[in-house]
């Protein structure tokens, strides 16, 4: 066990960051928009990377930890830790995948004044004075993917939540077309995926095989046996 760990092969790194991708690509693929919290948001991103940050930036902490097979669990639950300190300090957000800012203004319009008819707006920021939050819109046209994130200081968690279920059943209502970046996005992310397989294939027909009988130094290193 401990053999394997010291040693991770490749195509560890590269499913986690498939699955991600064709999830992503997925939810752009959907005729309905979809909105996630920011913090899970963050919970998947951070998911999608693990693999290559444990073949990268973690494996470097590796050897400073000894033999010890717990190693690698002490340098992901510190890679865990860093995550949730990221996600604490960052201002409550809602994603929203597959919708574009012209598309998601009159939904938060309706959201906001369906709790508080006497809402103010700046550019992409309304003021809810009688609930004590404000809210910004922040887009990405290329993506089709739009953040709305909590201005004020003094969010209130309770409202900032009656917000995102409102904006929720709203988003559930409108339909939206598939877009291209979605099945790009799908496409790669099943791609790795087939090759992560493969590695893992591989890389247990090489522990399977004799020492000696597997000559492919090549194919060796990519799978890590």
């Amino acid at each position: 066990m401990n053999a394997i760990l010291d040693t991770l092969p490749l195509w560890t790194a590269v499913l986690p960051l498939g699955l991600y991708l064709l999830f992503i690509g997925v939810l752009h693929l959907r005729r309905r928009p979809l909105v996630m919290s920011g913090a899970w948001d963050g919970v998947l991103l951070a998911a999608g990377l693990t693999g290559l940050a444990m073949v990268g930036p973690l494996a470097l902490l590796r050897p400073a930890l000894g033999g010890s097979m717990w190693g690698w669990l002490i340098v992901l639950l510190a890679f865990g830790l860093a995550v949730a300190v990221c996600m604490l300090v960052a201002r409550p957000r809602l994603v929203v995948y597959n919708i574009s800012i012209d598309q998601l203004r009159p939904l938060v319009a309706e959201v906001v004044s369906s709790l508080d008819p006497t809402a103010r707006w700046a550019g992409e920021t309304a003021a809810l004075p009688a609930r004590g939050l404000q809210v910004q819109i922040e887009g990405n046209g290329g993506l089709r993917t739009a953040t709305i994130v909590a201005a004020g200081e003094r969010a209130s968690s309770e409202h900032w939540a009656e917000f995102g279920r409102r904006l929720r059943r709203a988003a559930s209502r409108l339909p939206v077309r598939s877009h291209a970046v979605g099945a790009a996005l799908a496409a790669m992310g099943g791609l790795m995926i087939v090759l992560a397989a493969w590695g893992a294939y591989r890389s247990a027909i090489a522990a399977a095989a004799p020492p000696g009988r597997t000559n492919d130094a090549g194919a060796r290193r990519f799978v890590g046996a």
